[in-house]
């Protein structure tokens, strides 16, 4: 199989071009040619490099742009060229040292061949290399065969060196919509993960989550394999019960993975990872307060303060996974409100605008809509099967009209005007400029000039 040439940048051409003429060979590999073949092309593009050292290579590409050394044990350069992210790698041969994602030692070998180097994959699917200028598809395992049947398969038994793989697993299969091979699956069971460090798991946790058009399926993959064990605040959600009426489609484990993918549905280039990994995340903690909290009564299941009670299994999951504060602190207030929507408009007639103001202190109001919409959606009812959800937009345009939408309600009066009537540094300022935020958070003061007039009365008593 050979494909055009015509799709790679010019400059590289240029540079496989003089690799060549220096008597060595290039390889584009791994992701990018299963992205090719699966029709959606990737502007990153790795790159193997056969019969050169690292001096040569290194003098070849300096001509075209600043290489990046990461590092010599693993004989990779990367580079940015036009806008474009290049990684120039030599062959590499790994031996198992210790254990966890870390523990290997790794050895460059510029002078492998590429059938050789292609066995240290995971899986088939990204074993397969496209040889540069000749453009001719080498697939020495397999790998188009595995992409054409929807089947990720590992390439050899070296794929239980590495516990990693069975989270690259899942979310590889979520991706890409794959079945596991039947031999992979039972790798995959045996793999312990508890050796690997919170960043290598949270990364494919991030993979799954903003790349997979249905992350439920790598969820499901994960009850499947058995690894909810390392999970249990997901594992909790299989067999809570639900009232019917409100939830037709079953229990809060296949709520909960319809929610997330009613969530991905949502995610935007524009909006950045941070928001788009804060509403993954949002829907995906969103009822882990059920488990604790569901009771039957008055012969309803019902779940009272779930969303309170989320919090600390939240905090529990997320622990375990990052310590980007920020983040985590966004999750649980998502989790904590996820119900204000539905709650403010069912009660809008009462609802005063304080109320409103308020939610828009404590979480982003636009961004909350999108996770209670998510949850409104992952089910079967027939406003959600109608896609009809008007108390996220009667919220939304309630914010707006309260000019809390886009930013969180700020205190009129400064300290600096304070000071400026003749007060003293001290609580006392901080005192009264909390009183008069209250009054202004209830509609009793409507501007900077009718708090003003206020403080200066409040002084003159």
């Amino acid at each position: 199989m050979k494909v055009a040439p015509g799709i790679l940048p010019k400059r590289l051409l240029e540079i496989s071009s003089e690799i060549n003429q220096a008597g060595g060979s290039i390889y584009l590999v791994g992701g990018w040619v299963r992205d090719l073949l699966l029709d959606t092309p990737s502007h990153d593009y790795d790159l193997e490099v056969y019969g050169l050292d690292m001096e040569q290579l290194f003098n070849i590409l300096v001509r075209h742009a600043k290489p990046n050394l990461v590092g010599k044990s693993f004989g990779i350069i990367t580079m940015r060229i036009d806008g474009l992210n290049f990684d120039f790698a030599f062959p590499r041969t790994e031996n198992k040292t210790g254990p966890g994602h870390k523990g290997f030692a790794v050895t460059s070998d510029p002078f492998l061949d590429f059938k050789t180097a292609s066995s240290r994959r995971d899986f088939t699917i990204n074993s397969m290399g496209i040889k540069i200028p000749e453009m001719e598809l080498a697939d020495y395992h397999n790998g188009l065969g595995d992409l054409e049947a929807k089947v990720l398969r590992h390439v050899s038994d070296a794929f239980s060196e590495d516990p990693l793989r069975v989270l690259r697993a899942i979310q590889f299969a979520a991706r890409f919509e794959l079945d596991i091979a039947p031999e992979t699956q039972e790798l995959c069971r045996r793999l312990p993960l508890g050796e690997l460090p919170m960043e290598r798991i949270y990364g494919e946790f991030r993979k799954l989550l903003l790349k997979a058009r249905r992350p439920s399926l790598g969820l499901e993959w994960m009850r499947k394999l058995g690894l909810l064990e390392y999970f249990p605040e997901l594992k909790d959600l299989i067999g809570v019960e639900q009232e019917p009426e409100w939830h037709p489609e079953g229990d809060v484990w296949i709520h909960n993975n319809m929610v997330i993918d009613e969530a991905a549905k949502l995610r935007r280039d524009e909006y950045g990872e941070f928001d788009n990994m804060a509403l993954m995340l949002g829907a995906l903690c969103h009822d882990f307060g059920k488990p604790a909290s569901t009771v039957f009564s008055d012969g309803r299941w019902r779940s009272p303060a779930h969303d309170v009670r989320g919090e600390a299994p939240t905090r529990s999951f997320l622990d375990r996974l990052t310590r980007e504060a920020a983040l985590v602190e966004t999750v649980v207030g998502f989790v904590r409100e996820h119900l204000r929507p539905a709650l403010l408009y069912k009660a809008r007639a009462e609802v005063k605008p304080s109320a409103i103001r308020r939610l828009a202190l404590r979480v982003d109001i636009e961004k909350l809509v999108r996770v209670a919409q998510a949850d409104h959606f992952g089910r079967t009812t027939p406003d959600a099967l109608a896609r009809e959800f008007p108390a996220g937009q009667w919220l939304l345009d309630r914010s707006r009209e309260l000019n809390v939408l886009l930013d969180k309600p700020k205190p009129y009066l400064t300290g600096k005007f304070l000071l400026s009537l003749g007060m003293k540094p001290g609580p006392d300022v901080g005192k009264l400029i909390a009183e008069s935020f209250e009054l202004q958070l209830e509609g009793e003061l409507a501007d900077v000039g009718e708090a003003e007039a206020w403080a200066r009365a409040r002084l003159l008593e």
